[in-house]
């Protein structure tokens, strides 16, 4: 049988796992794709091998497919995502001394606590010159909106001694341990190395922030996808069975041996397999805590691109960016996840599908069943930390009551 070569772009991290479960297992062939992922180690590059036709999707930070079809740092190209690969799975690490000051008890800490004496730490270091400094891994990322929503509750600004900086995700363990900076909010398995080197402590994992924040998404051009519809079809279908695959019952093992070779990750078995299977190593010498639902995949329809955390995005966007609301870079935004193409794809098959394109994100305290075309859907708790909700049809109401 001859089979549609599709190229998928990725950066080594955990979150990568379905395009390469779906390569590995059989899924992708089945449907009649070669899939081949291609490895980079920054997300620039990423990005722009996929805009230049390098590769054919990509798994990319949702927040930069948003960017780069708002024409962000460079000139516009529409940008499809047809499917989220997961939620969260991000951790905020600290050097092991700025930790014991702002997290002194065992155990993760309350976002709050954190939050507030990370903010005092701040002012008493922007008073003697030296602001703290904290590493993400782009400016447009998940990782970049939670933790200035995290801190700026918490009343520790950039304008008040917090710098973030970019650092590639490989790189970020090497970057504390040099001292360059304070802390990371990075993917796994780079806060584990980091934990595992000594050089750093996790206090909080970004779930603690907003429980079903969006982190992870397929990509692709928009052009690319309007011309070979059926293609794409597929390979969500492939990418869906992978995420089935994932958290199956016996095959944690499997997935991340898969996943540590050093064509894909190039790392440790043992530090994914703790992520895959929510248990995370919080300091050196430590047996792992297990944080339900750390990294979210597949259940509560997680792959379905809601138009509504793309929304969210976009209001952190203008919020960080110090730009006006616009309406029409709201419709662009949000226009970038395709739930008709994910629908369309899955339609006739056992997958739940919403009935609803949107919803009022950080709403449910607890698991509530919500309206389907197909299927049943349940959904757990989203909620934010402080309690907040976001509206995606009142996007300006929501901004005005930020502290911006």
């Amino acid at each position: 049988m001859s089979l549609d070569r599709v190229r998928v772009g990725f950066l080594p991290l955990v979150d990568a796992a379905l395009p390469i479960v779906a390569r590995e297992q059989g899924f992708a062939e089945a449907e009649g794709i070669d899939l081949v992922p291609v490895r980079d180690l920054s997300w620039a590059t990423v990005r722009d091998r996929l805009l230049y036709g390098r590769t054919d999707a990509a798994h990319l930070l949702a927040p930069l497919a948003i960017a780069t079809a708002l024409g962000r740092g460079r000139p516009a190209v529409p940008i499809a995502v047809p499917f989220v690969l997961g939620l969260n799975g991000n951790a905020i690490t600290l050097s092991p001394a700025l930790a014991d000051v702002v997290s002194p008890g065992a155990g993760l800490g309350e976002p709050h606590a954190v939050g507030t004496a990370l903010a005092a730490v701040a002012r008493a270091r922007l008073a003697e010159g030296r602001p703290l400094r904290l590493g993400v891994v782009h400016r447009y990322s998940s990782h970049n909106y939670m933790l200035r929503y995290w801190l700026a509750a918490c009343g520790a600004r950039s304008d008040a001694g917090v710098e973030t900086v970019t650092v590639s995700p490989p790189f970020a363990a090497e970057a504390l341990a040099a001292g360059e900076v304070d802390g990371i909010c990075v993917g796994e398995p780079w806060n584990s190395v980091a934990v595992d080197r000594g050089a750093g402590r996790i206090v909080l994992v970004t779930a603690q922030i907003w429980r079903r924040g969006v982190e992870k998404v397929l990509a692709a051009r928009t052009e690319r996808l309007t011309d070979a519809p059926e293609l794409f079809h597929r390979l969500i279908r492939a990418l869906h069975a992978a995420a089935a695959h994932f958290v199956r019952a016996g095959t944690i093992e499997g997935t991340a041996a898969t996943l540590a070779r050093p064509d894909y990750l190039d790392g440790s078995a043992e530090l994914i397999r703790r992520a895959i299977s929510d248990r995370i190593r919080l300091a050196q010498g430590e047996p792992p805590l297990h944080f339900p639902d750390f990294m979210f995949q597949y259940r509560e329809a997680a792959n379905f691109p809601w138009r509504s955390q793309a929304a969210w995005l976009y209001s952190q966007l203008v919020r960080w960016e110090g730009l006006p609301y616009s309406a029409d870079a709201a419709r662009v935004a949000e226009g970038v996840f395709r739930p008709d193409v994910y629908r369309a794809a899955l339609a006739g098959g056992p997958a739940p599908l919403p009935g609803a394109n949107s919803k009022m994100e950080g709403a449910l305290a607890r698991e509530t069943g919500v309206g389907s075309i197909q299927g049943r859907l349940m959904l757990g708790s989203d909620r934010f930390f402080d309690g907040r909700t976001f509206d995606p049809d009142h996007i300006p109401s929501y901004l005005a009551s930020l502290d911006r």
